[in-house]
């Protein structure tokens, strides 16, 4: 019995009762809603294990392979305009240094952010990336346009005043929400809240990260305290998320230690969840999280995740 086949029987009932809700609705939105029932391929800031992150070298291979989602992080630069950039500092990723949000795009566009990929990772050296330039957000809409769905986190909030505002103008003048185009997740539930006040209709994706409490090791707490620990989590914690979200992210492990299971995954999804799982690399976990019944992984290597799911 394959896992493919384990999977698609537990999503069974699921598909079919939201199969009728589509064709009483079956708009492009709609339709995307209904897929996340389905698994779901998430190209973590592209095929990033084969190329520099979030690059457009990174996005068009994880395109090529056919990835459900192309998975970035927004922030601002100092002029409002909004970049794909994960950390809030840049010495990691480019040849500069100091705080993304105090350099314009200008100044962004000078750094170089391809480099550090031969520097860290020696052996994938298919192709040149040096002198790769930041991307921005209308760069990656122009390139992709509704060719492929994006999965978009509202990074740092905190330290992007104005991200909410800035993300949902261009989602709206992309038509990326109507044509069901976009999932908009954060850690920050008063972010996704900003986002819902603007545009009620951007579907939302709640993430959680479960560690051992300061107090108590052997007790696994939510970084936001979002939710209890996964093994004591209610249906009623669940049913708030599904509130304003349509579904979570979550990590699978801490440390090599499980922090969900089987449980957690029906729990969630009874409560109108879907659940994804970041990030995931291996091929084993990967096998280990579908047999739990997940919708969705986030991967650095969607070529590996879509080999086991066309199996």
């Amino acid at each position: 019995m394959t896992l493919r086949y384990l999977w698609t029987t537990t999503f069974t009932l699921l598909a079919s009762t939201s199969s009728l809700a589509l064709a009483a609705d079956a708009t492009p939105l709609a339709e995307q809603l209904d897929d996340l029932n389905r698994f779901q391929v998430i190209a973590h800031r592209g095929a990033s294990g084969h190329a520099p992150e979030s690059t457009l070298a990174a996005y068009e291979l994880a395109h090529r392979w056919g990835a459900d989602y192309l998975e970035l992080d927004a922030q601002l630069s100092a002029d409002g305009e909004v970049v794909l950039f994960h950390d809030g500092t840049i010495e990691r990723t480019s040849d500069g240094e100091g705080h993304i949000h105090d350099y314009t795009l200008a100044e962004l566009k000078v750094l170089d952010t391809g480099s550090w990929f031969h520097e860290t990772y020696p052996d994938r050296l298919d192709e040149d990336y040096r002198g790769t330039q930041i991307l921005t957000l209308d760069e990656l809409f122009d390139h992709f346009g509704h060719t492929t769905r994006y999965y978009i986190e509202t990074k740092s909030p905190d330290l992007n005043p104005g991200l909410e505002e800035a993300l949902v103008t261009h989602l709206e003048a992309y038509d990326m929400i109507e044509q069901g185009r976009v999932l908009v997740q954060s850690f920050d539930q008063e972010s996704l809240l900003k986002v819902r006040d603007l545009n009620p209709d951007v579907p939302l994706i709640q993430l959680l990260w479960y560690s051992p409490s300061e107090q108590d090791n052997a007790t696994f707490t939510e970084w936001n305290d979002t939710t209890p620990g996964a093994d004591t989590i209610r249906d009623e914690d669940f049913e708030r998320i599904a509130e304003y979200a349509v579904g979570i992210g979550t990590n699978a492990a801490y440390q090599g230690q499980p922090v969900i299971d089987a449980a957690f995954v029906r729990q969630a999804q009874a409560n109108g969840l879907p659940v994804h799982v970041y990030t995931i690399n291996e091929q084993e976990d990967m096998k280990r999280l579908m047999a739990l019944g997940v919708n969705g992984l986030f991967t650095d290597y969607p070529d590996r995740l879509l080999e086991l799911v066309n199996e």
